[in-house]
């Protein structure tokens, strides 16, 4: 389990009564090797006055098992600012999956640097799709001219923004956004992101266009023809994904196609251009899920969502989540991916709330129902008006203290790796693996 920002150090923050809590975890196992513990977060609630509801949300973070890598750092990290301005209505949640060498140090600055230069943005509740696109290009370019070499490093990043009753998602890679959606007696995932790879044709295109090669490891190997440009689906091509490759060189090797940082990368179309989306919430909507794609590799939206209804504490929620992906990942894999999971609960949403009093004049620019092909395979309507889904290009931050207790029992126990029998499966959306030596990529997700 991570500090408050997401990383490895050597003890937990203090708690919000100033008391400090001792670090127990003595890196992803126990001495006797036997059992992983996952351990909770406190459970914090913040009030939206102008709509009258309230978010009650809680965050967990986990290190990811690397055998081969006993001392590799989390490379996640989280950020939740409220009252983004001094504004009550105005908060923000995100996750940062860095990857590459120095992807932690990536993941870190642009946790930071994205909410500051997003609240010191004056048109922030007038325009946030505007102030969301200049914040991640800001940040993207702050992180080239930084001292973190980013050459061949980066993070993706998955933020929400509540602005009153308003929900603006921008993502940038392969982690994920979704949000549980009532209908009826079932519940509803409705994906508020999309990921961000080769395997949309939108995007394959786009990189194309930049001079990306797009090629599986097998491809580029000479085991499969390179020709052939298509790779089916995440679900039954996931070991052995497209990437992307400059014209003469066996490099990147991203299977992401929007990422910051990864300055190298960049030349071939992978970009920090947010893909924005904006959702007005309803007494409809139960939670939001703010996740790393270690979390979804081998859960679909629909399973996620499934397992945080069970719960009616968040922080019991993401427990269960974490545990079940950690055990999916051993089932499949000698390793596992680090885990971040954010989840908010909205609390008292009714439509008789009160006006838009956020900064916002709120008006909907033809509102639509949107349609959201899920993991699992199957289409639904959701039930949830999108004001626009537009592609955003900026980067604002601000830094982050979210101050956490220890106080809750650990809730969940997984096995120990050594009771599994691993397949050495690629992964989907991270960058390339140090087993593909044939191809020499500097990425080590």
């Amino acid at each position: 389990m991570g500090c408050v920002h997401g990383k490895c150090c050597g003890r937990f923050p203090k708690s919000s009564d100033g008391d400090p809590r001792e670090f127990r975890d003595s890196g992803p196992y126990s001495a006797q090797r036997k059992q992983h513990i996952l351990t909770e977060r406190s459970l914090e609630l913040v009030p939206v006055p102008s709509h009258r509801f309230n978010l009650e949300y809680t965050v967990l973070t986990q290190r990811g098992y690397y055998p081969d890598s006993p001392d590799k750092d989390n490379q996640d990290s989280f950020c939740v600012k409220t009252q983004l301005q001094g504004n009550p209505n105005i908060h923000f949640f995100g996750v940062f999956d860095g990857h590459g060498q120095f992807g932690t140090q990536c993941a870190n600055f642009v946790k930071d640097r994205l909410v500051e230069v997003l609240a010191d943005d004056p048109t922030l509740p007038d325009d946030p799709v505007e102030a969301y696109n200049s914040a991640f290009l800001t940040t993207n370019s702050e992180l080239h001219s930084s001292v973190i070499d980013d050459t061949m490093s980066g993070t993706t990043a998955i933020t929400v923004l509540v602005v009153g009753n308003t929900l603006y998602v921008a993502n940038v890679g392969d982690s994920r956004a979704v949000i549980a959606v009532k209908d009826g007696n079932r519940i509803i995932a409705e994906d508020l992101s999309r990921d961000q790879t080769p395997f949309r044709k939108d995007e394959y295109e786009r990189v194309k266009q930049s001079g990306a090669r797009v090629l599986s490891v097998d491809q580029v190997e000479g085991l499969k023809d390179p020709s052939i440009q298509s790779w089916g689906d995440e679900e039954s091509e996931g070991g052995d994904p497209p990437r992307l490759w400059v014209q003469n060189g066996m490099y990147p090797g991203t299977a992401f196609t929007r990422s910051v940082g990864d300055s190298t990368a960049e030349k071939i179309g992978v970009v920090a251009t947010p893909e924005v989306s904006v959702v007005q919430l309803t007494p409809n909507h139960l939670f939001f899920v703010v996740a790393s794609d270690g979390v979804f590799e081998f859960l679909s939206s629909q399973a996620v969502v499934n397992m945080a209804a069970k719960y009616s504490d968040p922080r019991d929620a993401c427990a269960a989540i974490a545990g079940e992906s950690y055990k999916l990942w051993l089932e499949h894999e000698n390793r596992t991916d680090d885990i971040t999971i954010i989840i908010v609960h909205i609390k008292g949403l009714s439509n008789s709330a009160g006006g838009a009093t956020d900064g916002t004049d709120g008006s909907t620019n033809r509102a639509a129902r949107r349609r959201r092909k899920g993991n699992s395979g199957s289409s639904f309507n959701s039930g949830s008006e999108v004001f626009r889904s537009v592609r955003s290009d900026s980067s604002e931050i601000q830094s982050c203290q979210l101050v956490l207790s220890m106080n809750r029992n650990p809730a969940i126990v997984v096995p120990s790796p050594t009771c599994q029998s691993p397949r050495n499966r690629m992964r989907v959306s991270g960058a390339i693996q140090p087993t593909t030596e044939a191809v020499g990529s500097a990425y080590t997700r």
